[in-house]
């Protein structure tokens, strides 16, 4: 059955996002899905991307779609261009590489010039780093065209690095992984981007619906995603590993300055305090689960938006009845009960934020009395 929309999600007037099946399955339709694939600086890697979307196979009980690929050439200076005409000329390529040159513009650019070109109803991404299973676009393709109330598949990610030496970024994969169903997608989305961008297939009338992606201070898929969930959209996960998320030394999160901790807390602050106006009935005060200097530090922007702390709210006896920013600092007891004010679970330290969520279960407060954050 299709999934059902996530509690809190304001129901949305317009009907699902749907393919004309009949069309798309005319001998002179355009193709049903687009990958699209910036490109910068990428010749180490490209041709193995590449080569993955190459060998697309179809898998039982879900045909391998019509499909192109776009690659989006962001003003490379090394071989890249080179590569993509001989890419281009492959028999393996079955004439399904398209390729865009364009001026370095960054990566919001390359993506929305690849949107632009994309003819497909149904969009998957993929990054010039990484590598497709061999039967993802059966798979998304057979997820999304099954699931009409659906607006996004994504997939796990495995993880492509050293765990050993990238143990943070191995853990994160993790955490994404642990999130597939559309209720743990939505509820988890102001923690940290909830869904691995290039494992994703999604509508192309959702971007005509809710726009495209954003440039600015902040990463480009998280405030995508936030956007989009906040205007009611489902994402759901297969539970099947499609791609390889590899660990490049070069990756944009390392050294992109829109992906530092300061401008994540500013992006979850501004679509945070969007749905608390939408959906706190106490807005703007709200209950935080956790006052150390992480929490302070993360909701900080939430702040300067006008959502007010009523307390921290704390198990250390050395902390309870302090005073931090204005703020008291107080224990579990002092909460209101359940349905009589809005928590947001802001704990960070290794399995604290689980702990205060089975604790909050247990006392009868339910999904709609807290967020993770």
């Amino acid at each position: 059955m299709p999934p059902q929309a996530v509690p809190g999600s304001p129901p949305d007037p317009r009907p699902p996002l749907t393919v004309n099946k009949a069309r798309a399955l005319r001998a002179d339709a355009p193709p049903l899905v687009s990958v699209v694939l910036p490109a910068f600086n990428a010749a180490r890697t490209l041709k193995a991307a590449l080569n993955s979307l190459f060998v697309q196979e179809p898998t039982a009980g879900c045909p391998l779609p019509s499909f192109e690929i776009i690659v989006v050439n962001d003003g490379s200076t090394d071989d890249s261009a080179a590569l993509l005409e001989t890419c281009a000329a492959e028999t393996a390529a079955q004439d399904r590489l398209r390729v865009l040159h364009m001026p370095h513009g960054g990566i919001v650019a390359a993506l929305n010039a690849g949107l632009a070109a994309a003819r497909g109803s149904f969009i998957a991404r993929m990054d010039a780093d990484d590598t497709a299973h061999p039967q993802r676009l059966a798979l998304q393709t057979s997820h999304l065209w099954g699931k009409s109330a659906l607006t996004l598949s994504a997939s796990l990610a495995a993880f492509g690095g050293d765990r050993a030496t990238a143990y943070g970024f191995a853990h994160f994969v993790d955490w994404q992984n642990s999130l597939q169903s559309p209720t743990e997608i939505s509820r988890n989305r102001f923690r940290d981007t909830p869904v691995c961008h290039p494992t994703t297939m999604y509508r192309r009338e959702a971007v005509d619906r809710w726009g495209p992606y954003a440039d600015g201070n902040f990463a480009e898929d998280w405030e995508l995603w936030l956007r989009w969930l906040h205007e009611g959209a489902l994402m759901e996960k297969l539970p099947q590993a499609l791609l390889v998320w590899n660990d490049a030394p070069d990756r944009a999160t390392r050294t992109d300055g829109r992906y530092t901790a300061d401008a994540c807390d500013r992006l979850r602050a501004l679509w945070l305090a969007r749905h608390l106006e939408r959906h706190n009935p106490f807005h703007p005060q709200v209950w935080v689960i956790g006052g150390g200097r992480m929490a302070r530090r993360r909701l900080a922007p939430l702040w300067r938006l006008g959502v007010r702390p009523a307390a921290y709210i704390d198990i250390d006896a050395r902390k309870i009845g302090n005073v931090v920013g204005g703020v008291p600092v107080l224990g579990r007891e002092a909460l209101p009960g359940p349905g009589r004010c809005r928590i947001l679970n802001a704990l960070t330290a290794h399995g604290a934020a689980e702990e205060a969520a089975n604790w909050l279960e247990q006392r009868g407060y339910g999904p709609t009395d807290w967020i993770l954050v």
